[in-house]
């Protein structure tokens, strides 16, 4: 009797205890892996154990294994059943016993089952180091200040670069080409002091020079630009006080030119389309009209501003061709075309025309032109073709390299225009890829080969390496840098700290091997210094240094100099 009472107290009570039973008192799991609340997935998990009833426990067979008891809570031995019946004081203290004790049963086989679930359907909690910083990692995101940039000279409407609510727009040009009107001017202003010897010529003197550009936003893609040097004249004049050296001509030069450089209007036809009609464009098609400048292959090919216009075909790919991502630009100029090798000193007497492309292509990035200059006037039956290509991308993880080649060619009344020049450029990968980086830079010319338009009358060589560029202010000596029937290049090492500062010492070499009356008949050799550092995010510091041995020259070049800069 106490048993059937047991049997009958203590299956109800387990069953009430634990959320997992089910209502035939069967222990039920999710499937791993599957939705919990998925009533489809859940049945009788037969994988780790056989259906029991909970807080069941198994009697031995008669083998003495173990079997499980069905139809009852516990199994009692007869031999023992009756030293503990005497051992029970009363019913009641057996019947409560018996329920705590399933009661806890199920507790347990309830908290096995939620730390198999867990283990089962998530990954372990992260193992974290003994030097982990909580504070360090909340940092990155949570202590972030806002850097505030030099802003422009002046800021009238609209400004840029900042956030915030702000006022309706008119929509002048339509409701989805809305005017977004702001007037900024900004620049720099370049002050340096300079010691050079230039082709036997030293000179002692203070320059400076300011930038202003003039930007009138119109929307959000259609401004007007322009770009004005007031107080130099042309590309090698600029405002001076010559104090020292034999070609010092020691007084105060001041140099004006309020022409503006560049003067351009540019925008995106697709947007003046969805602003004119209402409808969406589902196009891009930016263009330029005016005197804009043109700067292609880092500047070597191109770095001058020409009065005419250009369009592009941005972001486009091709399926067919493998491309993910190409630009074409198309451009053309009827007047201010910069070639001092091809067309002279005057700018006004040819017409260029050309296309660009920039790909993605072959693990690489690939640039690629044609251009044509065509004379008139004093230049009638000038017919010149200009071509270029480069190819760059990372090797092996060890070495990035880009390679150029530029060619010119076509019918010159006055002189040859043929040339051609191959550049490589490569820097090593070190342990730190953004700071420390080596370099360097090789070259070989044929004949004469020009960039197609440059306004600083500089060579194809001029970002070889430092010892080949001038400071366009104090008349900085440099390198031979036409590239005419010569090889050499530039190797070196920059270094720049926290990326707060920069550090470069370069060796660099020009080696003629064939004398054609163009640019260095004999062995050029230069080494070169440099260091800049910003004094505050206005105001910047820099300092350079050349020895340049010429041979075949009464006198060495030499140039020393340090300059400030203030951004506005």
């Amino acid at each position: 009797m106490a048993g059937a009472c047991l049997m009958m107290s203590c299956g109800p009570a387990a069953s009430e205890s634990s959320g997992e039973t089910g209502k035939d008192g069967w222990s039920t799991e999710v499937v791993p892996g599957a939705p919990w609340g998925d009533a489809t997935e859940v049945r009788v998990n037969a994988t780790y154990a056989d259906p029991q009833y909970v807080g069941a426990y198994s009697k031995p067979d008669k083998d003495g294994a173990l079997t499980q008891a069905k139809g009852r809570s516990t199994w009692v031995d007869p031999a023992e059943d009756q030293a503990d019946t005497q051992k029970k004081p009363t019913r009641k203290a057996a019947k409560d016993a018996a329920k705590a004790e399933s009661a806890d049963k199920a507790a347990k086989v309830a908290a096995g089952s939620s730390e198999h679930r867990k283990d089962a359907l998530f990954r372990p909690d992260p193992q974290y180091d003994e030097g982990y910083d909580s504070q360090g990692s909340i940092d990155i995101y949570g202590a972030k200040t806002a850097v505030e940039p030099p802003r422009p000279l002046v800021e009238i409407g609209r400004q840029q670069y900042t956030s915030g609510f702000y006022d309706k727009s008119s929509t002048l040009l339509g409701e989805k080409n809305p005017l977004l009107p702001g007037l900024s001017i900004y620049g720099d202003w370049r002050t340096a002091v300079a010691y050079n010897n230039n082709n036997g010529k030293d000179i002692a003197q203070i320059a400076t020079r300011l930038n202003l550009d003039i930007d009138f936003k119109i929307t959000g893609t259609e401004r007007i630009h322009a770009f004005f040097t007031p107080i130099q004249d042309g590309a090698t004049k600029f405002t001076r006080y010559e104090f020292g050296g034999g070609g010092a001509n020691n007084r105060f030069n001041d140099e004006y030119d309020f022409e503006p450089q560049t003067l351009f209007f540019e925008g995106d036809a697709g947007s003046l389309y969805s602003g004119f009609t209402g409808n969406e464009a589902g196009f891009d098609l930016p263009f330029t009209v005016g005197l804009f400048p043109l700067f292609l292959q880092n500047g070597i090919w191109a770095n001058d501003a020409i009065l005419g216009g250009a369009v592009s075909l941005p972001a486009k790919n091709s399926a067919a061709l493998g491309l993910a991502n190409f630009d074409v630009t198309f451009f053309a100029a009827f007047d201010n075309v910069d070639n001092v090798g091809t067309i002279g000193a005057d700018s006004h007497v040819a017409n260029l025309y050309g296309v660009t492309a920039f790909i993605d292509a072959f693990d690489g990035y690939i640039e690629t032109g044609y251009a044509l200059v065509d004379g008139y006037d004093e230049r009638d039956g000038l017919l010149v073709h200009f071509l270029t290509g480069a190819y760059t991308r990372r090797y092996y993880n060890a070495v990035s390299n880009s390679t150029r080649v530029f060619a010119n060619f076509g019918d010159d009344p006055d002189g040859d225009s043929d040339g051609l020049a191959i550049i490589s450029e490569n820097s090593l990968i070190t342990g730190l890829p953004s700071t420390l980086l080596p370099y360097a830079n090789f070259f070989v010319g044929f004949g004469n080969p020009q960039p197609l338009v440059d306004g600083n009358g500089a060579g194809i060589l001029k970002n070889v390496g430092i010892n080949f560029e001038t400071d366009a202010l104090t008349g900085y000596p440099k390198l031979d840098d036409t590239g005419s029937d010569a090889f050499g290049g530039a190797i070196g090492l920059q270094y720049l700290f926290d990326l707060d500062q920069q550090l470069v010492f370069e060796v660099a070499m020009v080696q003629p091997f064939a004398n054609d009356g163009i640019g260095a008949q004999d062995p050029q050799y230069g080494f070169g210094v440099r260091y800049q550092i910003p004094i505050d995010r206005a105001w910047l510091f820099r300092a350079d240094a050349t020895y340049q041995i010429l041979e075949g020259e009464e006198e060495d070049n030499f140039g020393i100099r340090a300059e400030v800069r203030r951004k506005f």
